[in-house]
């Protein structure tokens, strides 16, 4: 056993919670160590989540582009093609992610540490390394940011060749030419519009009755379409009651309305669920609620008011690296008494599907709930230029405003570039901006962004009109 060594801040685990957990606590002059037990820096998001299946989405994206200019180019993909063709710039991404995430921990002056850590003490963290040498580190503040990995379920065993989860979809051979996709999540969603923009006969199956159930139902209308044109099958508020390899060509489901679902392939994507088993909780005071989770307040500080939570961990769907980034953050900054700032209800939903979603503030339905007779302004992408110029018109933006039809309650938008676009309104909402301010801003033209003013003017028509028959009442 090596002597203790202290710090100020031992943050466990390096994925987007971990790390800007660490970078906040340097830049706050603290001595930080950060402790991965994987080989490298990043976590699932690097390795098995975000960035390769972002990956392979470009790919997709970028063979559908073609497809657009069908006049110019004529092509196909093979039925036999190596996964690895399509995510030949993989390892080319991790790499570069794997540099600069490096760089920016030893430009900090963050100890990185790679071990197995568990709580001795509410004080001690013991790493282990793995040439099992073991040392207890001291530790100020203490940040749990270990991620998640995916659920399991006894009705779909998955065995990482015929059935996959969301770690081991990227593992496959060759392209499938079918799947099934167990769930509608974010995940199941993402994956399974790719592989439909690739070819894939795609199945989705999920006791829910609509795909993305917290999202804003037209918004999601719009992605479900397309997927269908794609060739996708949705079979909704379906349960499956058995998955099995038939031993020579498909995986067979078995629904519980009696429908058997055959494909090569499956990818069950039930949610995730977070890594705290071997974190030995118990030992600094620590326990997990009914639902199997750490409870923390809104800034992620435990029963324990030295130790702190954030990221995946904390099991509050959707899983977005963006806001396990702003809950590693928002714990240090508690944790050192800095400014936390009010950006914990302001973070965009960004979902990667084909079309791409996103959200900020509230959608139609939540505002219908909270104010009387709130206006929506709709932007189809088939009235903006740059829908018609790029072929992408299948898109939608809306603006929710109060009954007014002058204050900013939300933005939903699916569509191109939704992911980038949706900034916009979250910067509105933040400061404040009436729909008067998207009228009266000049937006370059071809763009999409101009769809935030189509928008706005069709909530200052209905604005008139409400006030005329208020009049003429």
């Amino acid at each position: 056993m090596m002597l203790a060594s202290a710090y100020d801040i031992v943050v466990v685990g390096s994925g987007p919670a971990g790390q800007k957990s660490a970078i906040q606590g340097a830049k706050a002059g603290k001595k930080v160590v950060l402790i991965e037990q994987e080989q490298g820096i990043g976590g699932n998001c690097v390795y098995r989540g975000t960035i390769p299946s972002k990956t392979l989405r470009e790919t997709a994206l970028q063979f559908e582009r073609l497809k657009r200019s069908s006049e110019v180019f004529e092509g196909r993909l093979r039925l036999d093609l190596p996964m690895t063709v399509l995510l030949h710039r993989l390892d080319e991404v991790v790499k570069a992610h794997e540099c600069y995430m490096a760089d920016q921990l030893s430009r900090n002056g963050v100890t990185y540490r790679h071990g197995r850590a568990r709580l001795v003490s509410p004080h001690e963290v013991q790493l282990e390394t793995v040439d099992g040498a073991s040392q207890t580190l001291l530790a100020e503040t203490i940040v749990l940011a270990t991620g998640s990995r995916p659920r399991s379920v006894p009705e779909a065993p998955v065995d990482h060749e015929h059935v996959l989860d969301s770690d081991s979809i990227l593992s496959m051979i060759y392209l499938p030419r079918s799947l099934t996709v167990l769930g509608c999540g974010p995940i199941a969603c993402e994956y399974a519009s790719t592989f439909a923009l690739l070819g894939v006969e795609v199945t989705l199956i999920d006791r829910a009755k609509r795909p993305l159930s917290f999202m804003d139902p037209e918004i999601v209308s719009v992605f479900q379409r397309g997927l269908e044109r794609q060739g996708g099958r949705f079979y909704l508020g379906q349960t499956v009651t058995e998955v099995a390899w038939d031993g020579v060509s498909s995986v067979v489901a078995r629904l519980a309305n009696g429908m058997v679902v055959k494909s090569e392939k499956m990818l069950v994507a039930l949610g995730r669920q977070p890594n705290v088993e071997e974190l030995n909780l118990e030992a600094a005071g620590l326990s997990l609620n009914e639902k199997g989770l750490l409870p923390v307040d809104d800034h992620g500080q435990t029963a324990v008011p030295h130790i702190y939570a954030a990221g995946d961990m904390l099991g509050r769907p959707p899983a977005l690296a963006s806001q396990a980034m702003e809950d590693g953050r928002r714990a240090v900054s508690q944790a050192l008494g800095l400014p936390v700032g009010e950006s914990v209800n302001q973070v965009p939903i960004g979902i990667y599907t084909i079309p791409e979603i996103a959200s900020i503030g509230l959608d139609e339905e939540q505002a219908a709930a909270r104010y009387r007779g709130p206006l929506v302004g709709r932007a189809p992408f088939t009235e903006i230029a740059k829908g018609q110029i790029t072929g992408a018109c299948e898109g939608l933006l809306k603006l929710v405003t109060d009954p007014s039809g002058e204050r900013l309650l939300g933005v939903q938008i699916v569509g191109e570039h939704a992911t980038e676009l949706i900034h916009l309104g979250q910067m509105a909402l933040q400061h404040g901006a009436t729909i008067d301010r998207f009228i009266d801003t000049i937006f370059g033209f071809p763009t999409f962004a101009e769809a935030y003013r189509v928008a706005a003017l069709d909530i200052l028509g209905q604005r008139r009109n409400r006030q005329e028959n208020a009049k003429a009442a």
